[in-house]
């Protein structure tokens, strides 16, 4: 069973590696993805998902995410992140991953 850390931090290199293909293979089939206080989904499903970050992220050149924190509890692995490239400042982010079947299953983003 591969780690929740480990599957975290490989999706992380991908997305700085602005690979879709191993981002993806990170995350359940079944994603969902929240952005808190909404209680919805803002993504679901790996169509959807796959989509967003191929059409919304990995087409900004200076897209960066740099851990600054990381707490991890059972399957849940909570990264306190600074972005760089999505605003002409960093962003700090706090991202919570939930990780199923050693695949994300959930994310919600802060």
């Amino acid at each position: 069973m591969k780690k929740p850390d480990t599957v975290v931090q490989r999706q992380l290199d991908a997305y700085n590696a602005h690979d879709l293909e191993r981002f993806v293979a990170e995350y359940s089939n079944n994603v969902q993805v929240f952005r808190p206080p909404q209680p919805e989904p803002v993504l679901q499903g790996m169509q959807a998902f796959s989509e967003h970050y191929a059409k919304n992220r990995f087409t900004l050149p200076d897209l960066h995410a740099k851990v600054l924190n990381r707490i991890v509890s059972g399957n849940i692995v909570v990264d306190h992140e600074e972005v760089t490239g999505l605003d002409p400042s960093p962003r700090h982010t706090v991202a919570v991953y939930e990780v199923e079947d050693g695949l994300i299953r959930r994310v919600w983003f802060y």
